[in-house]
């Protein structure tokens, strides 16, 4: 008999979720470039070729949240409030996540680890450039999608860019202030500063768009 779908699934989730952990542990321990694939696969218990079955790159283990930040992006703008501008309601979302505490905006010592192990790895510094990149081109188009048009178009392209600055100004702004004060508070208040300076200064450059 087949094993159910739901349950293949929760073991397939499972699977990955132990493998990101035992690396992830790994990596905040020795630092991302001194860790080994195979390390890892013992590390979870699977095999070298399962680690990639889940992960086809290294560096997919450590940022493996990844797909599902698209996600929450894709959501926010799919469903906006009433009358609520594309730009205003990621400006409400990150509002909302700091709110519920979200790990994708979170200040803390984990957090901390986190930053640092990325800082001191070219690699994983590289692969963050290119996610900021994708992250963008998810924006462009949902952007596009949202006002009708191309997701080529420099506007929307514009919009997306400022947009996904914004944020990556505010999230290392925050790290910055964690790491200096150990205050949790002081960096989710630094996060939303900037991200609601930032969001008043891409209205101001994207005036007479559909993304206000």
């Amino acid at each position: 008999m087949s094993m159910p779908t739901d349950l293949r699934t929760r073991k397939r989730l499972a699977t990955r979720q132990s493998i990101s952990l035992a690396a992830t542990r790994l990596f905040l321990e020795r630092g991302f470039d001194n860790v080994t694939v195979d390390e890892i696969a013992a590390a979870a218990e699977v095999g070298r070729m399962t680690v990639f079955n889940y992960f086809p790159r290294k560096e997919d283990m450590f940022f493996d949240r990844d797909e599902e930040a698209h996600d929450v992006l894709r959501e926010a703008l799919r469903q906006p409030a009433a009358g609520v501008s594309p730009v205003e309601t990621l400006r409400l979302l990150a509002h909302r996540l700091i709110a519920q505490r979200s790990p994708f905006v979170t200040f803390s010592a984990d957090s901390k680890g986190f930053i640092e192990t990325v800082e001191s790895s070219e690699t994983l510094k590289a692969r963050a450039r290119a996610m900021r990149d994708e992250l963008a081109q998810t924006l462009a188009a949902e952007l596009a999608q949202s006002a009708g048009t191309d997701p080529a178009d420099g506007q929307v392209q514009l919009a997306a860019g400022l947009l996904v600055a914004t944020w990556t100004v505010a999230f290392l702004s925050a790290h910055r202030v964690f790491q200096a004060k150990r205050d949790t508070a002081a960096a989710n208040v630094a996060f939303l500063a900037l991200i609601d300076q930032g969001s008043l200064g891409v209205k101001a450059a994207l005036a007479a768009t559909p993304f206000i």
